[in-house]
């Protein structure tokens, strides 16, 4: 039997991975979750209540960045997963049909 010869694919398994921050996180991610967190503390920075229902809204900020950034398996997160779906409810569809296409007048005799 023949031997395969080693390394004969065309693209790596890993490089959309290879241009992610940590291997996870795009730039807009990132510029996402910071500005959530640093919002979400400098609103606790100047809160002045500091009861349980006060800190969840000013916790808000930053807990839905980091659900935004999470991944998701066949998607890169929940951010990317929320804009497909948005697209796909508000968007004009097109489908073009490319294939065969059979009648039964074709093929038969006629008589």
């Amino acid at each position: 039997m023949e031997e395969r010869p080693q390394n004969t694919y065309l693209i790596p398994a890993n490089t959309k991975k290879s241009q992610l921050i940590l291997g996870f996180f795009t730039l807009k991610d990132l510029i996402i979750f910071i500005v959530g967190c640093a919002w979400s503390l400098l609103m606790l920075l100047f809160a002045f209540d500091s009861s349980i229902g006060v800190l969840i809204i000013l916790l808000l900020p930053a807990l839905i960045s980091t659900f935004l950034v999470l991944p998701v398996p066949h998607y890169h997160n929940v951010l990317q997963l929320i804009t497909n779906i948005w697209n796909y409810l508000t968007k004009n569809k097109k489908y073009y049909w490319k294939g065969w296409s059979i009648y039964e007048k074709f093929g038969r005799d006629e008589k």
